[in-house]
This record gives structure tokens, sequence and C-alpha cells, in this order.
């Protein structure tokens, strides 16, 4: 967060029939009476007809792009074959849903086609060298360096790999989604230690997204690495530009293959149970066979065609998403662009325009002929209700990169008079800073082009420190700040914009009497460490003490210093000084300083960073931190969990870029704002939750597990705001759980609140297992009818996974 000198830039489950499960609606929220004092209905049919020539529904749906596989049931009644629609009327009753018929008016299921997500890469020659697999050597060590088969499943979303041991089949597994990255050469600690009987050709590395190890491998060959670095980087983009609906696609394609045991395109009773205890449906039997039967219309024990069609749209029925739809849209179902426009403005979007609702039809309806006569069928609202557009958080704070801006490196004596990194007393590994300073220099501006902060902690001697100071001159190059951009206001910090692609150095400063021979300066501003260390371990930091003029030359912004008092001092603020403040400390100053110490944070920088007890690299709240104006809250990032997923929330906004602007109350000088009173509340947020979709199966080795979900809400913000409200828990149904329960919060300093959202499997004698989440700003959140696409502990996406809300907002 920047200050305003970088401104200018459990309760009883329900238990509801299983019919209900599958297809019961819930109670949604009415839209605003209209002025006249009536209920708000569209009625626009008569408008949505004038002007267009009549056109045959048939028609229309032999224009629609071809699926194979019919995802939703509830698309507009079209036209048999033969029959025509005249403008105006009211359709016939005995219309069937055609909307996604194959050619000839017949069905289409290849169940047994390679995965969504290798459309248009199944002929890609690095694609399927994947496909057929790949000897690589896995090292971890010296000696531990294992040859093993890597090969890309069909499904084109996971790559499984061989075990000595064999394990359970999710342990031979990892999925492209979570990866982080891929890296050519030695570029990890593990092949720069371990690598070097292999060339760096052969080599590559795939970073996991949380807490997964890095894997690092080496090719027989210089051209088996490029098709796997290269093939991995093509299923991750086309991953990424895939729409929600082709997601859906891909995962009950997936799961319809899986369950076919013996791949004859057929499902038998047996597959079809299986097929719902993978999706995360525990269906009662006699319901199950029941359903199995009514679409069994061979009467052969099998669904096959357009019996398994009719079976999935029965599952994958949305009846709140149609409710909503027919309101609007009346008896002819389907929305023209007026009465789009009416949902948009009962939604509360901003610029709501009829430009606007055409523009939605354009982008999101699949009919290409309802999108010429600029209408919306079923199929296409909901894609709009899928997409970023129609997600709760504005689209305009939307990114998909995540990136840290202030890295602290923990520096120490290292032998050979190379300084390494680790972070002491712990059992973290040791890295040559100068191996760091080439990452930093290969990867700090990939995700984001805004300034990155190197925060040394300095252990080291006068000589190691001039080496770190030499190497970050001759690695970082013009990247690095070596002096004021303005001279003539040397004392004013850049903008984040001025600083596009630069690296700051923050350390200690030397005064200007002592810069040519070093002097002794203690470069932890907080000595507070010392007492909680054993006395040797405090002895350790106490020799290294002195302060090499090479290294205090490179502190030109971020220049270290204690924070002593908060009263007021007798000398102007100075901005580039930055102060360094353990958890413990800033949560006294915050209690015990309250507007003192946000007014001090409106100045000039304030770091926080976790205690050095926090010996397994746990994390603390950054929300109190933000609260009070800190701009630098330092966390352990390879450490999942809620703290890590409100750092995630916290700075979605601005492309995630790793800069956002303070709220103003954090900003002014002379603000009066105190976090531990806030004042009266002055906004309500009203969430009612209505359903989710396809949440994940958490253990995929028992079947007969299915998840019993429930949805927290917490609001995270100052200590009067905070607070957390859950739904009951849905028994045995993680596929279309439905709560329409609503939840409500008063807040008082809403522009610092953060609002996740997560969803739990419910267990009576033990905490609840987590499911997936999604944290947002409040100020980022839109209101209506909006789906929460959830993300695992570790940030990755869990699509096809939503859950869909209506979200109301009141300020007073």
């Amino acid at each position: 967060m920047l200050c305003g000198r970088w401104r200018s830039r459990g309760q009883p489950p329900e238990e509801p029939s299983v019919l209900a499960q599958v297809a019961a609606p819930v109670a949604l929220p009415s839209p605003p009476a209209s002025q006249d004092g009536g209920a708000k209905r569209p009625g626009l049919r008569a408008l949505k007809k004038m002007g267009h020539p009549e056109f045959d529904l048939a028609t229309l749906s032999s224009q629609s792009p071809h699926l194979s596989l019919c995802l939703q049931c509830s698309t507009p009644p079209l036209i048999l074959p033969g029959s025509r629609a005249l403008s105006g009327q009211n359709l016939l009753p005995s219309l069937v849903c055609t909307h996604h018929q194959g050619p000839q008016g017949k069905w289409t299921l290849p169940m047994a086609c390679p995965g969504r997500l290798l459309q248009g890469l199944t002929e890609d020659e690095d694609v399927q060298a994947m496909l057929r697999g790949s000897r690589l050597c896995k090292i971890r060590s010296r000696t531990w360096q294992k040859e093993r088969l890597y090969r890309l499943q069909e499904d084109g979303l996971s790559v499984w790999f061989q075990r000595r041991i064999p394990r359970a089949p999710s342990q031979h597994i990892f999925f492209v989604q979570h990866i982080e990255a891929v890296r050519e050469g030695h570029q990890s600690e593990g092949l720069r230690r371990f690598g070097g009987a292999f060339e760096p050709a052969r080599c590559l590395t795939i970073a996991f997204k949380g807490s997964r190890k890095n894997l690092d491998l080496a090719a027989p060959t210089a051209e088996e690495a490029q098709r796997w670095v290269r093939g991995l980087a093509k299923l991750r983009m086309r991953l990424e530009a895939m729409s929600q609906r082709e997601r859906l696609d891909h995962w009950i394609h997936s799961y319809l293959h899986r369950a076919d045991s013996n791949q004859d395109s057929k499902m038998s009773f047996k597959e079809i149970k299986s097929l719902l205890r993978m999706v995360n449906v525990d269906m009662n039997d006699m319901y199950a066979y029941r359903l199995f039967k009514e679409c069994d219309h061979s009467n052969n024990e099998r669904l096959e065609g357009t019996e398994i069609e009719e079976f999935l749209r029965r599952l994958l029925k949305r009846p709140e998403l149609e409710d909503i739809f027919y309101r609007y849209s009346g008896e002819d179902r389907v929305l023209s662009a007026p009465e789009l426009l009416e949902f948009l403005e009962d939604q509360g979007e901003d610029g709501a325009t009829l430009a606007r609702a055409q523009q939605l039809i354009h982008t999101y309806e699949l009919n290409e002929t309802a999108k010429q006569h600029e209408l919306m069928t079923l199929d296409g609202f909901m894609m709009y209700l899928l997409s970023p557009e129609g997600a709760a958080l504005d689209p305009a704070h939307t990114a998909f990169a995540q990136g840290c801006r202030c890295v602290e490196l923990d520096c120490w004596e290292g032998p050979g008079g190379e300084p390494v990194i680790y972070h002491g007393h712990t059992l973290t590994s040791k890295i040559l800073f100068r191996d760091v300073i080439q990452a930093v220099r290969d990867h700090a501006f990939m995700l984001s082009p805004y300034p990155v902060i190197l925060s040394l902690e300095n252990h080291c001697g006068l000589e190691q420190q001039a080496a770190m100071a030499r190497h970050l001159r001759t690695i970082l190059g013009d990247m690095l700040v070596t002096q004021v951009l303005d001279s003539h206001n040397p004392e004013e910090l850049p903008s984040p914009e001025q600083l596009k692609g630069r690296v700051l150095v923050k350390g200690k400063k030397l005064p200007a009497a002592r810069e040519e021979d070093g002097g002794i300066l203690s470069d932890r501003e907080e000595e507070e460490e010392e007492e909680e260390e054993e006395a040797g371990a405090a002895e350790q930091r106490r020799r290294a003490k002195q302060i090499s003029p090479e290294l205090s030359a490179l502190a030109v912004y971020c220049c270290a210093t204690r924070l002593r008092t908060l009263r007021p001092a007798p000398t102007p603020p100075q901005p580039c000084q930055v102060s360094s403040l353990s958890e413990r400390k800033a949560k006294k100053l915050i209690r015990e300083a309250g507007n003192s110490f946000v007014r001090h944070n409106a100045q000039q920088l304030t770091r926080v960073y976790p205690l050095g007890l926090r010996m397994n690299s746990a994390n603390y709240s950054p929300q109190e931190m933000w609260n009070s104006g800190c701009q630098l809250v330092a966390l352990n990032f390879q450490t999942p969990g809620y703290e890590m997923d409100l750092n995630a929330g916290r700075f979605l906004i601005n492309g995630q870029c790793g800069y956002v602007l303070k709220p103003a109350c954090l900003r002014q000088p002379d603000t009066t704002f105190d976090p531990e009173s806030p004042g009266p509340p002055r906004t309500t947020l009203t969430i009612q939750v209505l359903t989710a979709q396809q949440l994940p199966k958490l253990n995929a080795e028992k079947p007969n597990s299915i998840v019993d979900p429930l949805v927290r809400i917490e609001i995270h913000g100052v200590p009067a705001d905070c607070a957390r409200k859950e739904t009951n828990y849905v028994l045995n149904n993680g596929f279309n759980p439905r709560w329409g329960q609503t939840l409500q919060f008063q807040l008082r300093a809403p522009e610092l609140v953060l609002v996740r959202f997560v969803v739990e499997d419910y267990d009576s004698t033990s905490p609840n297992d987590f499911v997936g989440q999604f944290t947002l700003p409040f100020n980022s959140l839109k209101q209506g009818f909006r789906h929460i696409h959830l993300l695992s502990k570790d940030g990755a996406s869990l699509s096809p996974a939503t859950l869909f809300v209506h979200i109301c907002i009141q300020r007073f």
C-alpha cells in the first residue's frame, strides 16, 4: 500500500429430498420496485420484435456453434425441424431444446476424445511428444538422481509420473493449473547445486504455486527438454484462455471418460453411479435408478447419445439462473438488448447503457442468428454470468499475475568470501547471494514493471558487504538505483511510475562523515528479536554491526532507520527513511499509539516483518498493519493460509502490479482516523448465498466420500468490522448444493475491508476441511447476482467450481 507521498502516480444440516437437491429452485431476491409502485417486469416483448424480421428458430438452432455435449438443460425451446415460429406468437408446448443439436439433427458424444484443453493442439509436435511421454531424470541431491517416466494425460490438464513405490493415483500426477513457472537451464537452487553433471540446455525446473517443492528435471537431449518447456507453456496459455463454459465442458468430458469403464461410449447404471460419486453427488440409489430409467428410452439398461445428454441436462440444471432469466425475458425466453439493460441496471452495473447491453450480447451469445438480431438466449446469459465480467470482482481491477514488490534478503557470512542467504537459526537451506541477485534480475519484472525493493538484513562483515555491493552493481547494472532521480529534490520519493523497471536497496545509511571508512551501525532497526534469541545467537548478530561505505551508498530512497518515538518531531518528516518493526512491536504501537501511528505512516514508510520465533515460516494477519497505514507488510509467501489469501485479495486491484493506493483517511498528514475507534457503522453489506457448482472432491481415493459443504463469509478490516458468518451445511452434495441463506454485516471502515468467501466440508467430530476460497477488497465488490470463482489453498483456480450469490450494498 502506498502513502500519500507515493500517490503521484456448526448448525443442523438441511436434509431436503434428493430430487430437491437436483432441481429445486432457490428463493431469489426480487428486483427493485418500479417508480409506479408495481413489480418491475421487463414487458418489452413487443419492442423486442419490432423492427426484426420473422425468423425460423429451427434455423437459428442449426446455426449455433456445435458442441458435442449440451451442458445446460434450459436453453430456449426451439422448433423441431419442419416447424416454424411466427414473430410475436407463443411457442408451441411440444417444442424441445435442440440448441446444441449436431449436424442433421444427430447428437454426438465423443467420450473417448482427447481433452478439450488439447483442442487446436492435438497436431502440435511438442504436445504429441508429451502425450507419448519422456524418461526424465529427477534431481534431488548429488546422490539422489532417478530416471522417471513423465507423460501428459489425455485430459491435457495433468501430468502422470512414475514412482518407485506405487501410491494412490492422486499421488502420481500434478496439474498444469498448479504450475507457477517453467524455467530453462540451471535456474533453481537445486540445479545450480546438484545439476552440474547435466548441461543446462537439457535441464528444466517446474515451479509450483504454494508450498509444493520445485521439480528439477534433466532430459536425455536438449530438444526433448525444449519440447516440455514449450508444450507446458502452450497448455498453460490455452488453459488461461478457456472460458468458464469451456472449462465446464472439459470438466464433464473428463469425468465421463473416466466413468466409462469399458470405453464403449455407453453408460450402465453402475457407471452412472460411479460418475455421480466422481462429481461429488451422493444420490439415493432408488432416485438415481428412476432418473436413469427415465432417460433410458431404448430400455436396454444403457444410456447412449441423446440419453446421456438428457441425464446430464437434468444433472446440470441451474433453476436459480433460469428464474432470473425468465423474470426479465418473459414467455418468449430470449432477452432483447433493452431487457438486458434493465437487468444490468437492477444489478447496479456502472456504465449500464443500451450500447453496453448490445456489446455483451455480441460478446457472450453463442447463437449467431440471435446475435444478429441483438437477442440473448439463456446460454448466452449463463456465459455472461460465468465470465469475469459477471463475477463479483470488478473486472477493471482484475489481473492474472501475482507480483511481490519487496523481498527480504537475510544475508550471512559464507565460505570463500561469498555471502549467503538463509533465514538464520531456522532449517532453511543456504543460497549464494549472487545467485539470488541473478534471479531478481531475470524474474523481478516478468509479472509487474513496478519497482522492487530489496530489504537487506545484514549479518556480514565489511569484506563480504563490499562483495554484496559489487554483485548488486555488476549483476543488476542500470536496473539498480544508485543516485537520486531529481537532484533538486533529493528527499522527495519518486512515484512508482518513475521507477518502473528499477531495483531499490533498503539498508542502513552511514552519516556523510563516515562514508569513507565504514562505521558501527546496527542494520537491524529493531533489537527485540535479540531478546527472543539465545545469548549465543544474539552475540553472533552483534558481530556484524559495521556498515561498509560501498553498501551504504546503495541506500538511496529506502534508508533504514530505527523508530524511537511517535511524538511530533522537531524536524520535518523524512519520506526516504524506512522503519522496520516486528509484528509484535507494530501491534503494540497500533494498540497504544493509534492515530499517531497512522499519521507517522502518512509521511514515511514502515515495514513490518514476521517474528523471528516463527521457525516454521508461519504468518500473521497483515490486516492489522494495513489498518494503520503500514506500507510494506512482509509475509512468508511460501506458506499458504488465510494470511496469504488476504494478501492476494488486497493486491488484486491495479492489475496486481504490487502497488495500491491507501485510502484517503490513511494518507492525510493531519488525519484523525484511528483503527481502534473508527466511528459508527456507515455501510451495510448483505450477501445471499444461493448455490454452488461443481465443488472439488477432497478425497479422490475414496469414491463414497462426498463433501457436506457450508459457506462462510469473513469480513477482515478494523477490529470493529471483523466478523464471520456461515450457512448451514448441505448433506452429501458437492455438485449443486443450495442454501438460499442471507448473511448481513455492518461496516464502519469499508474502504479497508476485505471480503473472504470460504467453502468448507463440515465435520461434526473434527475441524472442517478446506474446500476453496476467494478474497477481494470490499470496494471491488460488484452488486447483484454474481459468481465467485473459487481458488485452492495455494491460490490455483478450482474451475469450474463456483459460488452463486446475490450482493447488496447500502451506504448511509
